[in-house]
């Protein structure tokens, strides 16, 4: 065999290899398991969840979600329309969960959050001068550590658990979990991919005897400032 024989040989080989192997679809960082809630939580927050929760393996990170036996859902958008609003019908400052991170956790900021409990609360970002365009849609999940909330049972008001969640990360911003659109026709709870290549749980919310579909960044974080 020539010299320039052998070399189309192998360059043919490396296209093979690079089609077998390099250019197939990354997979979502994670899966989804059903877990019993933790029996180390206290009653009085046990009683508001769910009898199981979601845990998912993203990455290097493990996120447990336990969410709310029920969540209380309007029919009104909230102020200023909800073209980029994905929730509507959700309360801001209502509690849907509570979030552990057996190993710490970095938020959508990249705000290191440390390892424990955390409340999950529906929040919607202001519109205001500073987070003009900082996201397609101004839907979060704030966290806050689970011992300083206190007011379980009822919403917060935006400044209270704005000035709360900084207390997640210990600085002079919220900790916040991305909240995206549900992909279509998933099975639910899943853990999928979406086109800005996050990590999203996908699971449901109990909601006055109906399912909420709604997906979470578990995995993935904004350029925003």
């Amino acid at each position: 065999m020539t010299r320039l024989s052998s070399v189309k040989l192998l360059s043919g080989l490396a296209i093979l290899v690079a089609i077998g192997f390099g250019v197939r679809p990354a997979p979502a960082q994670g899966s989804a398991a059903t877990v019993p809630v933790p029996g180390d939580l206290a009653g009085s927050v046990k009683d508001l969840l769910q009898p199981t929760g979601v845990k998912v393996a993203g990455g290097s990170s493990v996120v447990e979600v336990y969410p709310l036996k029920s969540v209380s859902v309007g029919s009104a958008a909230p102020a200023g329309g909800a073209g980029d609003v994905l929730y509507p019908g959700l309360t801001n400052g209502e509690l849907v969960g509570v979030v552990h991170f057996p190993g710490g956790w970095s938020d959508f900021r990249g705000q290191a959050i440390k390892p424990g409990y955390y409340t999950l609360r529906y929040g919607l970002m202001p519109q205001d001068g500073n987070h003009m365009g900082a996201n397609a849609n101004r839907d979060f999940l704030l966290l806050s550590p689970l011992s300083l909330d206190t007011q379980l049972n009822q919403p917060l008001k935006p400044e209270d658990l704005f000035k709360l969640s900084k207390r997640a990360p210990g600085t002079n911003h919220p900790g916040v979990m991305d909240l995206v659109p549900v992909a279509s026709g998933a099975a639910l709870p899943s853990v999928t991919k979406n086109d800005q290549g996050y990590t999203v749980l996908q699971f449901n919310l109990a909601a006055g005897g109906k399912s909420l579909p709604i997906a979470v960044v578990i995995v993935g974080q904004t350029s925003a400032g």
